[in-house]
């Protein structure tokens, strides 16, 4: 079968042909149709410090994804048959630890991650474990279906705290912020604010419904608060970015008692006003993945409800065209890109 594979330990990707690989008991075998590329597949792609440490070459990529259930092995539930539409669980876990036998599966100690500790999607056909197959009941279409991995952590980080009536800023206006934005504001939030320096990405954001679309380019979050008529801050953050400016930005434009989700990873330590954190009593928690399977069960709720992702898709290529499709999806002038691999 046809696979994007990093091949080398060295920056670049490669399409290959690779053999298709075989569902074991309690395996579930996918024919591919769509994929998204994530910022992890740009980090494996160029090969930088985090990629170097976490991917072993030859592997293939990816790890969101949709596709046709082609075969099932022993030991699959029977509600999983062939030809069933799916997405996958990029999270594997052990099963064994004290959170997995507790049902808190995303607090695994021990996860591996599909495309990164072991081979992903971004071919014809993958498998994994049927624990990790999520069936679409209704109508959703293929290149959103493709998405729901980042989409639960957006639906993750944007419902970790209770929104209704709630004035939420979002600092990083990426593909996972934007739809953060459109959830946020579907779950009921009075305003929504989102930053970034891209004013594709800001537009992107507001087509998504975010109330206000800001660039902190040249002003901060307080002209956020000032623009909103807001007197004592933000009530929820949800910091998507990274980056060390945006938090303590955010940190100085909460309420007092707010509380902050924290997605974005920033790529080296930084320090924060901590006696600022603990004088307003914000309360800071980190988000990883999603929540199995509860998270998946409130994306499908939320799209079935008139949620509209849409607008963060911009782009869609043949998987013969990844390199063009990488170079898309690596600037500040896309959303998500799509690779077509059903041709």
């Amino acid at each position: 079968m046809k696979a994007l594979v990093k091949q080398k330990a060295e920056p670049g990707l490669w399409l290959m042909d690779v053999p298709e690989p075989e569902p074991g008991p309690g395996d579930v075998l996918i024919k591919v149709l769509r994929t998204g590329i994530c910022g992890t597949d740009l980090h494996i792609r160029s090969w930088d410090g985090w990629a170097r440490q976490a991917v072993t070459a030859p592997r293939v990529l990816g790890h969101e994804f949709v596709g046709e259930v082609a075969a099932v092995g022993a030991g699959v539930p029977a509600d999983i048959a062939v030809g069933d539409l799916v997405s996958g669980e990029g999270h594997l876990v052990c099963g064994a630890c004290r959170n997995c036998l507790a049902g808190r599966r995303h607090l695994c100690r021990r996860t591996v991650g599909l495309g990164v500790a072991r081979d992903g999607a971004f071919a014809e056909y993958v498998v994994l474990p049927a624990t990790n197959v999520w069936v679409h009941r209704g109508e959703v279409p293929l290149d959103v279906a493709a998405i729901f991995d980042p989409f639960g952590n957006a639906v993750h980080t944007a419902l970790t705290f209770p929104l209704v009536g709630e004035d939420v800023l979002i600092t990083g206006a990426g593909p996972i912020g934007i739809m953060a934005a459109a959830v946020a504001r579907h779950a009921g939030a009075r305003n929504v604010a989102i930053t970034d320096v891209s004013p594709y990405r800001l537009e992107l954001a507001r087509k998504a419904g975010a109330t206000l679309a800001l660039d902190v380019s040249g002003t901060g979050i307080a002209e956020a608060q000032r623009l909103l008529g807001l007197k004592e801050g933000f009530d929820v953050g949800l910091e998507m970015s990274g980056r060390p400016e945006a938090l303590r930005d955010m940190v100085d434009n909460m309420t007092h008692g707010g509380r902050i989700a924290m997605l974005g990873l920033p790529a080296e330590e930084f320090a924060v006003d901590w006696s600022k954190i603990v004088t307003s009593m914000i309360t800071i928690k980190g988000i990883y993945g999603r929540e199995m399977f509860e998270t998946w069960y409130a994306m499908t709720v939320l799209l079935e409800g008139g949620l509209d992702l849409t607008p963060v898709i911009t782009g869609s290529y043949g998987y013969e065209d990844f390199d063009a499709a990488f170079d898309e999806a690596a600037t500040a002038r896309s959303g998500k890109i799509i690779l077509n691999w059903a041709a």
